[in-house]
């Protein structure tokens, strides 16, 4: 069987996966129920000078028939004293010793951090975690992402912490700023040994529109919080991959957001997280997750012939490129499967109002046709699809060329004026304006066939 096991930046662990810290890592009863279910680790809910939180913390977004795809807090770190917390670290290594368990802090002053990092360490932690994003609550009090934002600040405290750190230092990333890459680079220069990202995104969820408040309300009012979920992954990779690629980063990173299943996992891993870490899965769907979590690991391992985790983390990333670096003479047209078609020609809708009017309706079939000589190969038809595989993207060149918009600007054939005949639709067929005049308002009722005067307008050929 492939090994799960991890050693990051010096903490080790017996699986990548690890509880965020969070609610589900509040107390010693939930970490150690964790453990127990498989948990390779997790990052305790950050400690500090106890909070007071407010009733009414969460709020969520669902879509259709998926409940919380997006997930919003406004719950602040922990409300339990630090000696309860210490004392629940102890007893958790006491009793899994092979197990992960680090320390997430968040204090102001440089004798705070001191001390609290010397209690952690005392009182077994194998790893801190700086909390350097919290997007609510603690920023307003200089905290949290204030510091994440602020590169200098960030360098500043991490480096009073590494004067007294005798364990592996995480700092972790806010999602909060236009580059994620500065702060990055200064956990670097401060001497930090990993970087964690991304924390949450700041954000209203919704408005409740009979009490003119957003969610979650609190007593007929409420504020922005943090934004987590399945809704964040692609935020998250994006964010991982400018970290995982810079030259001046260089650290391991253990990978946040919108992490629910294995898949997700092997994504962030990919694109260079050594390890992953689960927050809103874990309070969605319980602890036992981890089950699927580690079984569609070891398959997808097996699968490929990795050893170890090493053995892919960042194996994605040679092949994310800059926009000018891709092949503009590679070309895949759309093509449907009549055999697997159910007629209810939601790519024509799609491709005729939101993209190149390259799929027809003719008489006598619900099977649409694609418009070969007009499709761009955008993949539109494919994504709105209800079925697997019913349209393909097909390659239809042959392979064999290949030019870049970086090669072409450096030929010379790239347009450089409004009308230039070198411009990529100049040739491409649009119907006329005049012609959508009735199309959309003489539109039979949704799943049904409608063909204009018998067939519908196609390109002149």
């Amino acid at each position: 069987m492939p090994d799960l096991s991890i050693d990051f930046a010096g903490i080790k662990a017996p699986n990548p996966f690890w509880l965020a810290s969070a609610p589900p890592t509040n107390s010693g009863y939930q970490v150690m129920k964790a453990f127990d279910a498989g948990w390779g680790g997790a990052v305790w809910k950050t400690l500090g000078v106890p909070v007071v939180n407010v009733s009414s913390r969460y709020g969520g977004v669902n879509y259709r028939d998926k409940r919380l795809v997006g997930f919003n807090n406004i719950e602040l770190i922990s409300d339990r004293p630090l000696a309860d917390n210490l004392r629940e670290i102890e007893e958790v290594k006491k009793r899994f010793p092979n197990h992960a368990v680090i320390a997430s802090l968040m204090v102001q002053s440089r004798q705070e951090w001191h001390d609290i990092v010397r209690a952690s360490q005392d009182a077994g932690a194998d790893g801190l975690e700086l909390n350097f994003g919290c997007p609510h609550g603690m920023c307003e009090r200089g905290m949290g992402s204030a510091v994440g934002q602020e590169p200098r600040v960030l360098q500043m405290i991490t480096e009073w912490v590494m004067e007294v750190a005798k364990v592996p230092v995480i700092v972790k990333l806010t999602p909060n700023i236009s580059d994620i890459t500065e702060p990055a680079q200064a956990a670097r220069r401060a001497g930090a040994d990993a970087i964690s990202l991304i924390n949450t995104i700041q954000s209203i969820v919704g408005v409740d529109i009979d009490q003119f408040a957003p969610y979650p309300i609190v007593d007929g009012q409420g504020t922005n919080g943090g934004y987590c979920g399945p809704a964040v992954k692609p935020i998250a990779l994006n964010m991982l991959k400018n970290c995982a690629q810079h030259p001046d980063v260089r650290l391991p990173i253990s990978g946040i957001g919108g992490i629910e299943n294995w898949r997700d996992a092997v994504e962030h891993i990919l694109l260079g997280a050594s390890s992953v870490q689960i927050c809103t899965a874990a309070m969605h769907f319980g602890f036992g997750i981890i089950r699927e979590l580690t079984s569609g690991l070891e398959e997808y391992m097996l699968d490929k012939g990795f050893n170890t985790i090493y053995d892919f983390v960042g194996k994605a990333l040679p092949n994310v490129r800059h926009w000018e670096d891709l092949n503009m003479k590679y070309k895949v047209t759309a093509h449907i499967h009549e055999e697997k078609c159910i007629g209810c020609q939601l790519c024509y809708t799609a491709c005729e109002d939101g993209a190149h009017q390259a799929i027809k309706l003719n008489a006598g079939t619900r099977v649409p046709e694609i418009i070969e000589e007009n499709c761009v190969g955008c993949n539109l038809c494919s994504l709105v699809c209800p079925v697997e595989e019913c349209i393909t993207m097909d390659r239809t060149d042959d392979g064999t060329q290949h030019l870049t918009w970086k090669q072409r600007t450096e030929a010379g054939t790239a347009p450089t004026e409004f009308n230039d005949e070198k411009a990529g639709g100049r040739h491409h067929w649009v119907p006329e304006p005049a012609a959508a005049l009735g199309k959309e308002r003489h539109k039979t009722l949704p799943g049904r066939a409608r063909v204009i005067s018998g067939e519908t307008e196609v390109p002149a050929v």
